[in-house]
């Protein structure tokens, strides 16, 4: 009785990290995702433009993951992020109102302070104490899966939301009191991440902290010690390789609009297939790389990123709608299966358990720098290189740093040793 009743509590928290995992995420990032045709019109900016939001928020977070891991370390996760979902929301109210451009790089800035300083290493550290030594695949890939599955759910409602209004607000001139409908799409999202936040405060327990807050000299050399370490290097290689693919992932509904000839609401559902894709590819890839072995099975998805997105980078058969289909599920395959097992190989990386805030935090600095450069690289390729050009241009950006990630997931899987580290 007492096993079935602290299964269901395990459950529960698990959902919580999961809900909370991806709605702090789905302002910033994932409308984007599914309706960047629609937000470039509406906002009246350009890919570039996009991509200089997303740079702010990159730049803001890179300083933010060096102090968010040890924080994680210090304070209890409900805590942080309860309070970094609250916060987020009130940025999707501000944007909403559809604000200028400058006050749209502060807010993204803004953002990347709530989810990353507050949340990010919160996250990781929870989950992987929740996964304990022998589920480390399975609760990753859970994590990322069940993301995908809220990101699926999410921008499936936004999706009719949005189609639902748009007969009435096709321009911002002419819509429900004035508002398009993307505006009530983005308010509803705002809505769904605080009440997340509110979940998170009555679901997650606020576990007692062991090592709490620690002295500057133990910092220091609890990083000196961790930035020693080969496999951490490689594991941020790793994560860049990765994470450059998912980013990649926001031109999906806008090569469905500029390449395939699909109108806005058809370009937005593209976007909402490759949500539902995320959930199913991370949980498979977290069950199987359990059973079999973790690193491998990051090595066969960026397999699967490079043949997709060669694919797609050369133009192959690009007239048959059919086929680039196959060729983009390959390459969401691959994306989405590294990506919900890179945090998972923790322990292959040698990484204490009573370390991982701290870890996150310098692999992220590194490993998350896509979100300073990618977005404005891919917003000036597709600018200057109107057409399919620029959508190869950039699948090909794609295909090599999933050739790099390949390399060096060879080379972590077969590098030991934790110079002296001790759990």
């Amino acid at each position: 009785m007492n096993k079935t009743g602290n299964g269901n509590k395990q459950t529960i928290t698990l959902i919580s990290l999961i809900l909370a995992g991806e709605t702090i995420f789905f302002l910033p990032f994932v409308l984007a995702r599914i309706f960047r045709p629609t937000l470039l019109v509406v906002f009246d900016i350009t890919n570039t433009e996009l991509g200089t939001y997303f740079s702010t928020y990159g730049v803001v977070a890179m300083v933010s993951y060096i102090f968010g891991g040890t924080l994680a370390d210090s304070f209890p996760a409900r805590n942080l992020m309860s309070i970094a979902l609250w916060l987020t929301s009130l940025g999707g109210v501000l944007m909403a109102w559809l604000p200028s451009t400058r006050i749209m790089i502060w807010l993204y800035g803004f953002w990347g302070f709530t989810t990353i300083f507050l949340f990010w290493a919160a996250l990781i550290r929870a989950t992987r104490e929740w996964g304990g030594t022998r589920f480390q695949g399975r609760a990753f890939g859970w994590l990322e899966g069940g993301r995908g599955l809220i990101a699926a759910l999410l921008g499936t409602l936004a999706l009719i939301l949005f189609s639902e209004l748009l007969p009435t607000s096709n321009t911002i001139e002419d819509s429900t009191q004035g508002w398009h409908a993307f505006q009530f799409v983005i308010l509803a999202v705002a809505v769904a991440t605080f009440l997340s936040g509110l979940l998170i405060w009555v679901f997650v327990p606020k576990k007692t902290i062991t090592n709490n807050i620690t002295s500057k000299k133990a910092t220091i050399k609890k990083v000196g010690k961790l930035t020693k370490m080969p496999t951490i290097w490689m594991l941020s290689i790793i994560i860049v390789c990765a994470y450059t693919g998912y980013k990649i992932t926001d031109d999906f509904s806008l090569y469905a609009k500029e390449v395939l000839g699909f109108n806005e609401v058809s370009a937005a559902g593209v976007g909402t297939i490759a949500l539902w894709m995320r959930a199913i590819v991370a949980i498979v890839a977290g069950y199987l790389a359990d059973h079999f072995n973790r690193v491998n099975a990051i090595i066969v998805c960026f397999g699967f990123s490079i043949l997709g997105g060669l694919m797609v980078a050369i133009g192959f058969l690009q007239q048959i709608t059919i086929l680039v289909f196959f060729q983009l599920g390959f390459t969401m395959i691959g994306i989405y299966g590294v990506r919900g097992l890179y945090f998972a190989v923790m322990k292959e990386a040698n990484v204490p358990f009573k370390y991982t805030g701290t870890a996150v935090g310098i692999v992220s600095v590194m490993g998350f720098t896509p979100d300073i450069f990618m977005s404005p690289w891919m917003g000036h390729l597709l600018d200057n290189h109107p057409g399919s050009k620029g959508h190869q241009y950039v699948f090909l950006v794609l295909t090599l740093f999933a050739a790099l990630g390949l390399i060096i997931s060879l080379l972590f899987k077969y590098k030991k040793g934790n110079l002296g580290i001790d759990e």
